[in-house]
């Protein structure tokens, strides 16, 4: 039996198909899920998703099994004043800042998982996490987890403010790690390497290292440790690297922070 065989019977609304949402659609058509069950709701659908099978920008089902809201946090208002009663509908939000009670005003009776998942899904490898509402049963928390593992891995949250961490930690996390691949390659480039060949051994180096970090299951501290030779040049850049006050883990704690502290004031519907 499918993860999707009810997906495949009712139906699955996807509203927003950018990056994240045309991520996950391709994860799930990969996975089984029928083209002709999905409604994407998107004006400026790309035309990737042409004539595929879908239903762009159809009615929506009477009474469909999902609705996955891949919208941009500032257009989730407009978008919900749209949607018809989903009283027997899962709905899953993949937006930032959006809180469950948004979405409980919107759809009063509706089970509710709200997710927080990552770039790196566009290529299957992300990390999403998730939260339902008081109505959501174990099996909606299963089917929203089946639908996620189709861009990686999922891990559940204990409580929704949880959520904001999360965002400011994975979330945004993307985005850190390409400025330090920004910034490695500059450093290297201060060095005497070429543009070309100092990106190309920031990106290798840290996509590696990821890899290594992920595959060996080890403590990040351990395997730090294991390529940190007493007096080296390991040595030497993590001195400067770790430094208390000057170093990563302060500025790290600070840009999370950051981030976090967005995530609350948007859900707070601060601009």
């Amino acid at each position: 039996m499918s993860d999707f065989d009810d997906i495949n019977q009712r139906g699955l609304v996807l509203v927003g198909c950018g990056r994240m949402g045309g991520a996950m659609l391709k994860g799930w058509l990969s996975r089984g899920l029928q083209p002709g069950t999905v409604t994407v709701i998107d004006p400026n659908l790309a035309p990737e998703w042409q004539d595929r099978g879908l239903r762009v920008n159809a009615a929506l089902p009477e009474r469909p099994a999902v609705v996955v809201l891949a919208i941009k946090p500032q257009m989730m208002g407009d978008a919900l004043t749209r949607m018809p009663d989903l009283a027997d509908t899962l709905v899953i939000s993949v937006a930032a800042g959006t809180t469950i009670a948004t979405f409980e005003a919107a759809f009063p009776g509706a089970p509710i998982v709200r997710v927080m998942p990552n770039t790196p899904a566009a290529i299957g490898q992300g990390i999403s996490a998730l939260i339902g509402n008081g109505r959501a049963t174990e099996a909606h928390l299963d089917l929203a987890e089946a639908l996620m593992r189709a861009v990686g891995r999922v891990v559940r949250l204990a409580s929704e403010d949880q959520m904001d961490a999360v965002t400011g930690l994975s979330g945004s996390g993307p985005a850190y790690v390409f400025h330090l691949i920004e910034a490695m390659a500059a450093a290297g480039e201060a060095q005497g390497l070429s543009p070309q060949l100092a990106l190309e051994l920031a990106r290798m180096t840290v996509a590696g290292a990821g890899a290594l970090a992920v595959d060996a299951d080890e403590d990040p501290a351990v395997l730090r440790q294991n390529v940190t030779s007493p007096g080296g040049t390991t040595a030497a850049g993590l001195k400067v690297l770790m430094d208390p006050q000057t170093g990563l883990p302060p500025l790290m704690a600070r840009t999370v922070a950051a981030a976090t502290e967005r995530g609350r004031q948007l859900g707070r519907g601060e601009a």
